[in-house]
């Protein structure tokens, strides 16, 4: 696994994932606006100053390679509607974590979200060659973890206490995870969720 593999365009029908430039800000400074769609995230971005912070940070990290920022676009307009992360890049282990994602609430029931994980879990298993991408989301997100076992990746357990958000705000952390022989079953239902959302 290496930068170049994992820092790539990916397309899908409904949604393009482009590795994160400056270029996005803009566009994703308005999808960021709504203030619901950080309520459980580590920071809320929907203000000026929060989304420069995140957005400096987004790309400082993918400069460093210790994550893989991608803004997440309409394919039709081109406009984006949120952002997308490959992290905890384990390339010895073969092994990352799919987070710090967030979608504009117009978004939310798209299928955007749906495309965007089969795009990043197919990037994941069948180019970059992992065997294990796991997930973490703050334990009181019903929504989140909901979206998590309908891919379906496996509940792995709660990490208490596990980070301090917005503050000093202690949060607990559900984590999930698919193993590569997971990983077929999983396309497979991907692939029907968006047949049943975006007929073609």
């Amino acid at each position: 696994m290496s930068w170049e593999d994992a820092a790539r365009r990916l397309e899908g029908r409904i949604v393009v994932l482009e590795p994160l430039a400056p270029a996005h800000e803009q566009g994703l400074r308005a999808a960021a606006a709504d203030s619901e769609v950080w309520r459980w995230m580590p920071s809320d971005a929907s203000t000026d100053d929060g989304f420069a912070a995140w957005f400096d940070a987004a790309l400082a990290g993918g400069r460093a390679g210790i994550e893989v920022p991608f803004a997440v676009l309409e394919r039709k307009s081109g406009e984006p509607l949120g952002s997308t992360r490959f992290l905890t890049l384990r390339p010895k282990h073969r092994g990352l974590e799919i987070g710090h994602t967030w979608l504009a609430s117009s978004a939310w029931g798209s299928g955007a979200n749906v495309e965007a994980k089969l795009l990043l879990l197919g990037h994941a298993f069948e180019r970059l060659g992992c065997i294990r991408v796991e997930f973490k989301t703050d334990a009181r997100n019903e929504r989140s973890r909901a979206a998590l076992e309908a891919l379906p990746a496996r509940f792995e357990g709660v990490f208490r206490s596990h980070m301090l958000v917005r503050g000093g705000e202690l949060r607990d952390s559900a984590y999930y995870a698919v193993v590569d022989a997971e990983w077929p079953d999983v396309k497979a239902n991907l692939l029907r969720r968006l047949r049943e959302l975006v007929p073609k």
